[in-house]
């Protein structure tokens, strides 16, 4: 089996992806053609079907595993596969594990340094709140340490809300360290809370995509909830302190128009916003790299990033 990021540009394939995406669009001669986006467990590829009704084309729907025939081109510095002829793969003719995007670091180590931050919190209350999550809920554990952090963007793969998650609250542990005025537990537990709303507004693979409560709530909201419902469990759990942690997981992502309901208004808050965006940064740079495979020369116009991007050294 060859894996998407072995392909190049200029080759003939003939292999099983998952079919992720499935979309019909119009030329600008008002011709219809159809896009994909094909997944195995190294990355994405951006397909396209010139021409749906030509022989050889057989029918198929998103999250089908196809197999396809076509050429490997490049658009706009990114690989893309022009589909000559597709059919729905058979059951025994794939392993799903091979389809299944995966983080490149061990889940389980991952899951014990996170955990392991919850030692260092001195509050009782906090960490009993923590520890009713990550260590004492077996079903919240599996889904967490399982499950994406996006449907695009960054950690976009299997493992990749724990990765987040811990790359977080690194941050968040180092900050506190380095800046006195920050209360360490608090900042620790908010970064460990983040994102948990993520288990609700992602559907799990191989579709992971925005469900119903994801789109009208959103992680923030639903995190936020979930969050106060566990508080309202625990006796003599502070007021004060409940609503500080509360206005961190609301306010992470900074700004209203990024979806926060609440703006930054506590020095957590604001180590927490800038903590979330350098993460998840960093892994939407790296990610962009490893797409352009062994291009060191400029990649192109960024939209995420707003700017021509390139790795470093890339240039004589």
């Amino acid at each position: 089996m060859r894996f998407i990021d072995s392909l190049h540009e200029g080759e003939r394939i003939n292999e099983i992806f998952l079919c992720k995406q499935k979309q019909t669009f119009l030329t600008k001669n008002g011709k219809p053609y159809e896009s994909l986006i094909l997944q195995d467990k190294t990355g994405t590829l951006d397909a396209k079907i010139w021409d749906p009704n030509s022989h050889g084309i057989e029918e198929f729907n998103s999250l089908d595993y196809i197999a396809v025939m076509g050429d490997v081109t490049s658009f706009q510095n990114s690989l893309q596969l022009n589909v000559k002829r597709v059919r729905k793969a058979q059951e025994g003719e794939f392993e799903p594990g091979n389809y299944l995007p995966v983080s490149e670091h061990d889940i389980d180590e991952m899951y014990r340094e996170l955990t392991g931050y919850i030692s260092l919190i001195k509050n009782g209350y906090l960490k009993q709140l923590l520890s009713g999550f990550f260590l004492e809920d077996k079903e919240f554990i599996k889904r967490f340490c399982f499950h994406s952090a996006a449907k695009t963007v960054h950690h976009g793969f299997v493992g990749g809300l724990l990765e987040h998650t811990l790359g977080v609250t690194r941050l968040c542990a180092k900050l506190a360290e380095c800046y006195p005025i920050i209360q360490k537990d608090l900042l620790i537990a908010a970064g460990m809370f983040h994102d948990i709303g993520k288990l609700e507004e992602l559907s799990v693979f191989p579709e992971n995509d925005y469900t119903d409560e994801g789109q009208l709530l959103g992680h923030i909201v639903i995190g936020t909830e979930w969050v106060s419902e566990r508080i309202r469990k625990i006796p003599g759990f502070p007021k004060k302190l409940a609503n500080e942690l509360k206005h961190c997981i609301l306010s992470h992502h900074g700004e209203l128009e990024f979806g926060s309901p609440k703006k930054p208004a506590l020095v957590e808050a604001l180590a927490l916003t800038y903590a979330d965006n350098i993460d998840a940064k960093m892994q939407t740079m790296k990610e962009a790299f490893s797409a352009a495979q062994n291009n060191n020369g400029w990649l192109g116009y960024n939209r995420l990033f707003e700017s021509n991007i390139r790795k470093t050294g890339g240039l004589e």
